[in-house]
């Protein structure tokens, strides 16, 4: 809560004028908001160096009309052609609309539109009424030579639905958002893939009412994006949501898909398993749109059971010690914790102020009992499943964190983080109209490489003055876990921003990590694929690209492979 008496920038309450630059690049819901406390506020300010006077005029907004025009290079019998398949209320050529389907969430689009810079956009947006209208526009657009980009949530970081080749972006979310059926017999649900998180997650949570099940179910899939993103644009991307290290990532939830591209229509088969040779399924997973467009998946679903869920939180004396305590948790075979995240010392630090811990009886006992400040670690987990088998695994847990020095912090952190979860990446907009940068990359890591590509990783983010560095653990497995880098940065240069997030990039590829752990690949990361993946890998996919899609239809550019 804001304190009257103290300093508060004019942080925008409202939603974005229509027809704006803004109402583009604003992440999540137009009226949706949450503006740095004070305790926040007041750590920019000493970080950056910055006075009251920094915070009284902002630096951009972005709330000017898009006004501009650029033609369409279609010709109109091509234009005509779209209408006649999907109507002509689902095809638009308006520079506003192309704009904003080709524009997705990364701080380089934002730090663009802000100053009114337009990059490339398509020359149409489509919105399909069903699979069949897709299926007829893939073979129209594959005898016409036309590109096709498929937009659905709109939460891509890594540039996935900019239109290097022109053509069209699909817009898949208008219509083709419903769930075709669910078979409480197999514990599965198939769905169409532009069907948003929240109503995915609500029909399924209601599903005795709906369709007459026995259970209610969940997706068990919440990424920070939930809200604003896709079934299909979790599986095409290879997301992973902030329970997946007990529910699994989006590739682990897909039973099977249903996707149309140019060579052809491929339906894969529902098998819990199958070991008839290398699985198509596979191929598909992570593909990005560079093979064709899945329009409907069949997804494993579980018993919601929210009256089980126990919440457990605990500060460790050192990021040492909360590895070590994770990684002995993930290796246990007791269960695993589905929301289950440790955060390095420098996003404790905020994190604590974030959530409003900092200052109340639990940070007083935490400095009584000697977890200092930047030097301490949160811990912050939830188990899901049946009542005995939650109560378990909380057990084991705290025997284990016990074991490795930490102090029990009861359900109180991770009950404070809940609620907002979902909510941290409205931050940007209010610090980025003040020239204040937040952005995020994140990477795949083993147990043995973990403080190798951590440390320096960390090293890179703070050679630059006056960095914030924030480091979290978020995705656990056996064999290891992720880490997410969140960096703040005083930056109104869009190039140094450029050079600065690729040096990270570069940095975590040399230093061991995955180029990505669940954002995917997009346009951001393609270059690197090359020596991550190495040359005979690399071909394999293109290979796979020339069969699809010999003409180069499909989300063409430098996609994933660069092709």
């Amino acid at each position: 809560m804001a304190n009257k008496d103290i300093f508060q920038p004019q942080w925008i309450k409202e939603a974005p004028v229509k027809g704006s630059y803004r109402s583009i690049f604003k992440y999540g819901d137009p009226k949706g908001f949450k503006h740095p406390n004070d305790m926040l506020f007041q750590e920019l300010k000493e970080k950056f160096k910055l006075t009251e006077d920094d915070f009284r005029e902002k630096e951009t907004t972005g709330n000017e009309i898009v006004d501009i025009s650029i033609e369409s290079k279609l010709s109109v019998a091509q234009i005509d052609k779209f209408i006649e398949i999907c109507g002509k209320e689902n095809v638009s050529s308006k520079e506003y609309d192309r704009l904003k389907f080709s524009s997705g969430k990364t701080v380089e689009e934002s730090m663009k539109l802000r100053r009114n810079k337009i990059g490339l956009i398509s020359d149409l947006a489509v919105h399909p009424r069903n699979k069949a209208e897709i299926s007829e526009i893939v073979k129209y657009c594959n005898k016409e030579i036309i590109p096709i980009y498929v937009y659905s949530g709109g939460s891509s970081v890594n540039f996935g639905y900019y239109p290097e080749k022109g053509g069209i972006t699909l817009v898949i979310s208008t219509h083709l958002n419903k769930i075709v059926k669910l078979n409480e017999l197999n514990q599965t649900v198939t769905v169409e893939a532009g069907m948003m998180g929240p109503a995915f997650e609500e029909a399924l949570n209601n599903s005795p009412k709906l369709y007459g099940s026995k259970h209610k179910f969940t997706c068990g899939h919440f990424p920070q994006s939930f809200e604003y993103s896709t079934v299909g644009g979790w599986f095409v991307t290879l997301g992973s949501g902030q329970q997946s290290s007990y529910y699994g990532d989006a590739g682990d939830l897909v039973l099977g898909v249903e996707m149309i591209s140019p060579s052809g229509n491929i339906i894969t088969k529902e098998y819990p398993a199958t070991a008839t040779g290398p699985k198509v399924l596979d191929i598909i997973k992570g593909s990005e749109g560079i093979f064709g467009i899945v329009v409907e998946l069949t997804w494993k679903i579980y018993r919601h059971q929210p009256e089980n869920r126990q919440y457990f939180s605990f500060i460790f004396p050192n990021w040492d010690a909360a590895v070590n305590a994770t990684r002995e948790i993930s290796q246990g075979e007791f269960g695993m914790p589905a929301v289950f995240r440790i955060s390095d010392a420098e996003e404790t630090h905020h994190g604590l102020k974030l959530y409003g811990i900092e200052n109340t009886v639990y940070d007083k006992l935490m400095i009584l009992k000697g977890f200092k400040p930047m030097e301490r670690c949160l811990f912050l987990g939830t188990a899901d499943g049946e009542k005995q088998f939650t109560k378990n695994i909380k057990s084991n847990v705290k025997k284990i964190c016990k074991k490795h020095g930490a102090m029990n912090l009861t359900s109180f952190p991770v009950k404070k983080w809940e609620p907002g979860r979902y909510k941290d990446p409205y931050l940007r907009e209010d610090l980025m109209d003040y020239g204040i940068v937040i952005d995020t990359l994140e990477t795949g890591v083993s147990w043995d490489n973990l403080h190798q590509v951590h440390q320096q990783c960390r090293d890179f983010v703070k050679s630059r003055p006056d960095t914030i560095c924030l480091t979290h653990a978020s995705h656990f497995y056996e064999q290891g876990t992720n880490l997410y880098f969140i960096f703040i940065i005083k930056e109104n240069d869009i190039k140094a921003y450029i050079d600065f997030q690729e040096g990270l990039l570069d940095k975590i590829q040399k230093s061991g990590g995955s180029l990505s752990h669940h954002h995917g690949v997009g346009r951001m990361i393609a270059k690197w694929m090359p020596e991550h993946l190495g040359e005979n890998q690399m071909n394999v996919l293109r290979s796979l690209k020339q069969h699809f899609d010999p003409n180069n239809i499909m989300n063409p550019g430098k996609q994933l492979i660069g092709g």
